[in-house]
């Protein structure tokens, strides 16, 4: 009975007020759920301020680059004056040039992580850096490097001329080479070329 009774007073309450709401309805904000405060995180890199002074079209600052690595082989190397459009292939071909470690073997990072050769260096740092560095990593160490080739001094060249010409055996190559290119058969200026060579040795022979 109790619980008719009540239904009974709601529904009435009911009925006194409008179906429809004013245009000018305020609902009072005392009345809404309670919400905590939305905060936005914060960026990982704070945002640059855009720099009044630009550089004019062909003109582009120049980067310098650092690389290094701590461990086997260790390498300090600075390239200075590297346009932003360098890629990081070229950068790697610049350490081959100094080390002699062969490019396959080499892999750049930046903030520990690798960075492909395809990108250029003002993908990697942005617009407004001066410099860079980048850590180096050698695929198998120092024993990735190859041994440096002795420089052996190539023997002289002496011209022989005259009768003494005859008497070596590049002159026979090069009758043979210069009969085969002009009969253009091999059999053929083999024959020549021993036939001028015996009666040069036989002529030699006679008193």
């Amino acid at each position: 009975m109790a619980e008719a009774s009540f239904a009974q007073t709601f529904l009435s309450s009911l009925e006194g007020r409008p179906i429809k709401l004013s245009a000018d309805h305020v609902e009072n904000p005392k009345n809404y759920p309670a919400r905590p405060p939305y905060i936005l995180p914060r960026m990982a890199t704070p945002m640059s301020k855009p720099s009044s002074q630009r550089s004019a079209p062909g003109q582009e600052r120049s980067v310098k680059v650092i690389l290094k690595s701590l461990r086997n082989p260790p390498l300090d190397i600075k390239l200075s004056s590297q346009p932003r459009t360098t890629s990081l292939l070229d950068i790697k071909t610049q350490v081959t040039a100094q080390t002699r470690i062969p490019t396959e073997k080499i892999r750049i990072l930046y903030n520990k992580k690798p960075v492909p050769d395809s990108k250029v260096l003002k993908e990697v740092i942005g617009e407004e850096e001066s410099a860079v560095e980048f850590a180096v990593m050698v695929i198998g160490g120092a024993a990735a490097i190859p041994a440096a080739e002795a420089d052996v001094p190539a023997a002289p060249t002496v011209d022989v001329a005259g009768a003494e010409a005859l008497e070596t055996a590049a002159f026979w190559d090069d009758l043979r080479g210069f009969l085969m290119q002009r009969l253009k058969d091999e059999s053929e200026a083999e024959k020549l070329s021993a036939l001028f060579k015996s009666s040069w040795e036989s002529s030699r022979s006679k008193p």
